[in-house]
């Protein structure tokens, strides 16, 4: 994805001259928003390590799984239908309701707000797997020591890189969106929401200290750290492993067995052949849970203008490596069989 026009700025009241926006904010971020990363990022992991001697103990019962899950699934969705394929990509349009939805259940993720999350991801696009890219995993190389350090910083070093995209650059469209504009500013209640929520619902569902202590640490720090690694590794694994079923000009791949934990994230190879796609995983037997609650979406007539796959244009950019066919749900299948929905809430 390009980034958005550049402002018009003059030197006086006459003149009027055009000035490219820095993609770099002017002031890094500070040591306490750089602390505070790796606490989200090192706490939830340490978790997720202490959880394997705890599972074979005590603390893990079948509330906890069905709250972790439920978060999970929400927050992740939030993260790929929302963030991603909604607000960083323009992939579908919908109902304000929707949209505010959508932005407070990605930062549940505890990602970073969205107007961030979105500007990190558009630079991403315009530079992908290049200079500029902020998280390519090729950055230092491609012998196999470069590889492996560009790997790590991939998939969670660059979340410590001082310099902050901006937002200004690359999501104007979303600063002048007033209300994920104030979605993203709340992101520290959307934190605590996703922190304390499940220790609360634990907490009243067993009704004791117990129950809300072991919700904390399953469906709070676990899922948290979770969903982190699923999301980071569309960043690392899917630029460095997997299948080039269509033709891109970066490193782009598809990894099968993270297509589920990602909600049809991982089909990244076409997500960089079309990114504008609602549906990344367009061949068929592709799950992509993703695009699945966007076309039910569509057909509750809160979605509308759904940039669904179009065949003749991927057909021509697939590689033919493995003969696959496109799935079923393409442009031109839904509009055979009538499955366009008048918006209700446009």
């Amino acid at each position: 994805m390009t980034a958005a026009p550049d402002t018009i700025t003059g030197s006086d009241h006459s003149v009027a001259k055009r000035v490219p926006l820095p993609e770099i904010e002017p002031a890094p971020n500070s040591p306490s928003a750089r602390f505070l990363v790796g606490l989200f990022v090192i706490v939830p992991l340490l978790a997720v390590a202490a959880a394997v001697p705890l599972a074979w103990g005590w603390g893990l019962s079948w509330h906890d799984v069905v709250i972790g899950l439920v978060f999970y699934v929400v927050s992740g969705l939030g993260i790929s239908m929302g963030f991603h394929r909604h607000f960083t990509h323009l992939s579908f349009k919908a109902a304000l309701p929707v949209r505010i939805a959508l932005a407070i259940a990605g930062s549940l993720a505890v990602e970073g707000p969205v107007l961030v999350w979105v500007a990190d991801h558009r630079r991403h696009h315009k530079y992908s797997d290049r200079d500029g890219d902020p998280h390519s995993p090729w950055r230092f190389g491609d012998d196999w020591k470069a590889l492996a350090k560009g790997l790590l910083w991939a998939h969670v070093g660059w979340l410590f890189n001082p310099n902050r995209t901006s937002q200004s650059k690359f999501c104007p469209d979303l600063i002048a969106d007033r209300p994920i504009h104030r979605m993203s500013r709340l992101f520290p209640l959307w934190v605590a929401v996703s922190l304390l929520g499940p220790a609360l619902i634990g907490g009243l569902w067993a009704w004791s200290w117990t129950g809300a202590l072991t919700a904390f640490f399953w469906a709070s720090l676990v899922r948290i750290a979770l969903l982190h690694h699923v999301t980071w590794s569309i960043n690392s694994v899917c630029h460095t492993f997997g299948n080039e079923d269509f033709e891109v000009r970066d490193k782009s791949r598809n990894v099968a067995w993270l297509a589920i934990p990602s909600f049809g994230e991982s089909w990244h190879n076409l997500h960089h052949a079309d990114p504008t796609c609602a549906r990344h995983g367009a061949l068929r037997g592709q799950i992509d849970i993703s695009a699945r609650v966007i076309r039910w979406t569509e057909r509750l007539g809160m979605a509308w203008d759904v940039r669904w796959p179009d065949q003749p244009r991927l057909a021509a950019k697939l590689t033919g490596l493995r003969n696959k066919p496109l799935g079923a749900m393409t442009r031109q299948r839904l509009d055979k069989s009538g499955g366009r929905v008048t918006p209700l809430w446009r």
